[in-house]
Order: C-alpha cells, then structure tokens, then sequence
C-alpha cells in the first residue's frame, strides 16, 4: 500500500500518472476505468512526442495551456468517461470476453 501511494502522490499532490524509471510507466484511477484511461492517453502522448521529436525540434507548450488543460480535463470523473466509448467498443467486438 505504501508502494502505491507513493507512486500517486508527489509532494502531497495527486499525480494520475507517472514514469517509473525501474518499472515502466504507472496510472492510478478511482476506478479500474479511469486508471485504463490515463494509461491509454499517456501512451499515445508519448507516441506523439516520440513522433514530434523524430520529426524535428518540438515546439513546447506553454506552462499556462498545460495547466489549464490539466485543470480541465485531469479529474476522475473526465478520466472514466473518457473511457465509455472505448469500453462499449470492447463489448460490441468481444462478447465473449463476458462469458
């Protein structure tokens, strides 16, 4: 229990995600479906660094556009509604996954 508060906390403030330099990369979640979400979205923004970086110099984002779209966007109950649409594709493709 400790491991994982730790990996959820940092300096007193809720991190949904993190990268463990020993262990890889890590979501925490309210919810099984949200902590699925936050992993999806910080792989694929990580895909898209990756690709920003090979394409050239990156442009970086502004401090204040980071923190407003975290602010906007970075809350439990936006992490398991995200998730919604990518579960009701799971059910409509793999019934059997249910059985």
């Amino acid at each position: 229990m400790a491991r994982r508060k730790s990996v959820a906390l940092t300096d007193g403030e809720l991190r949904l995600m993190r990268v463990l330099w020993d262990r890889g990369r890590a979501t925490v979640g309210e919810t099984v479906d949200e902590a699925a979400f936050w992993f999806i979205s910080m792989e694929r923004s990580c895909q898209a660094q990756l690709m920003a970086m090979a394409a050239g110099d990156p442009i970086e984002i502004r401090d204040e556009y980071a923190t407003y779209t975290q602010q906007n966007t970075g809350f439990h109950a936006a992490g398991w509604f995200s998730f919604q649409p990518l579960w009701d594709e799971i059910a409509r493709t793999d019934p059997e996954l249910f059985e």
